[in-house]
C-alpha cells in the first residue's frame, strides 16, 4: 500500500514538474498566436475544444461523473471567472507585452487568492500576507518599468495581465469547494467547457484571421497551448491541488515565472534588464511571504 502510494506521489509530482514546462512556455506559444490570430477568438476556441477533450477522457475514465443541477451556476461561474475572463484578458495582454513580463506578472496569481480567501473570511489577515501583497505591487511597478525602459511591452498589456492574475488568483480559490465534491479532471473539464463557450460571444468583435500567416510554427504552437497547457496542465494542477494541497504545488508556481522569463528571452530573444530582474525577485519575494505559514 505505501509502495503505491509513493508511485502516485512521484507521478503527481512528475505531472507538476511538467505542467510547470508547459505553463511557462505557453507564454511563448500563445504569443506567437496571436500575432496573427485575434487573442479572443483564439482564446475561446482553445479552451474550447481542451475543454470537450477532457471531458470525452472524464466520460471514458469516471463515467459515473454526472455535474449536479444545482452546481451548475457555480460551476459556470467558476468557467466565466477562470476561463472567460481570465484567458480573454491574459491572451490579449500577452500581445500587447513581452512573454517575460508575462511570467512574471502572472506569478502574483496567489496573492489575489489569498486576498479573496480574507474577503470571504475563509482566511484571517496576517501581517506577513498585508507585507507580501506590498511587496508584489513593488515587485511589478520594477518589471513594469524595467520593461519600458527596454522596448516591447506596453503599460495597457501590463495592466491586462494583472487583472488576469488577479482572475487567475479567484478561479483557483473559488475552485476549492468543488474539488471537495468532484474530482479534478471533472474540475477542470466542466467549467473549461462553459468558459471556452461564453467567450465566443465576445471573439465576434474581430474574426480577421490572417489565414496567409497560418504557417506550420502558427499551428504548432496553437496545438502545442492547447494540448499541453490548457488540456494536461489544468487536469494535472487541480490533481496536484487535490493531492498534495494548494501550498505544496504554489511552490511550483515560482518554477512557472522563471521558466516562462527563460523561455521569453531564449526562445522570442526577449531582452531584460538589471531593473526587471529586482523586480523578479521582489514579486517572488512578495508571493513567498504572503502564502508563508
Amino acid at each position: 500500500m505505501k509502495d503505491q502510494e509513493r508511485r502516485a506521489s512521484a507521478w503527481v509530482e512528475i505531472s507538476l514538474l511538467l505542467t510547470v514546462i508547459f505553463f511557462g512556455t505557453n507564454f511563448v506559444a500563445v504569443k506567437l498566436v496571436v500575432e496573427v490570430v485575434p487573442p479572443l477568438l483564439f482564446a475561446a476556441a482553445r479552451f474550447t475544444f481542451a475543454g470537450l477533450l477532457l471531458f470525452v477522457i472524464l466520460r471514458l475514465l469516471e463515467p459515473a461523473t454526472r455535474l449536479k443541477r444545482g452546481d451548475f451556476l457555480p460551476v459556470f461561474g467558476l468557467g466565466v471567472v477562470g476561463i472567460t475572463l481570465t484567458q480573454s484578458v491574459f491572451t490579449i495582454g500577452v500581445s500587447l507585452t513581452t512573454a517575460a513580463n508575462t511570467a512574471l506578472i502572472y506569478s502574483t496569481a496567489p496573492v489575489w487568492g489569498m486576498l479573496l480567501g480574507f474577503f470571504l473570511g475563509l482566511e484571517r489577515p496576517r501581517f506577513s500576507g498585508v507585507a507580501g501583497v506590498g511587496l508584489c505591487l513593488v515587485g511589478v511597478a520594477t518589471v513594469v518599468y524595467g520593461g519600458l525602459d527596454l522596448g516591447g511591452t506596453s503599460l495597457p498589456g501590463d495592466a491586462l495581465i494583472l487583472a488576469a492574475a488577479v482572475c487567475w488568483g479567484c478561479y483557483t480559490m473559488l475552485s476549492i469547494g468543488l474539488l471537495r465534491r468532484y474530482s479534478p479532471l471533472a474540475v477542470a473539464a466542466y467549467p473549461m467547457v462553459l468558459g471556452g463557450l461564453a467567450a465566443f460571444p465576445l471573439a465576434l468583435v474581430d474574426l480577421d484571421v490572417d489565414v496567409a500567416a497560418l504557417d506550420g510554427t502558427v499551428w504548432f504552437a496553437a496545438l502545442y497551448s492547447t494540448l499541453c497547457s490548457s488540456a494536461f496542465g489544468f487536469a494535472a494542477w487541480q490533481r496536484g491541488v487535490s493531492r498534495v494541497g494548494a501550498n505544496r504545488v504554489l511552490v511550483y508556481q515560482y518554477l512557472v515565472a522563471v521558466t516562462g522569463v527563460t523561455a521569453g528571452i531564449l526562445l522570442l530573444s526577449e531582452s531584460f534588464g538589471l531593473q526587471q530582474v529586482l523586480g523578479a525577485v521582489v514579486v517572488l519575494a512578495g508571493v513567498y511571504l504572503a502564502r508563508k505559514r
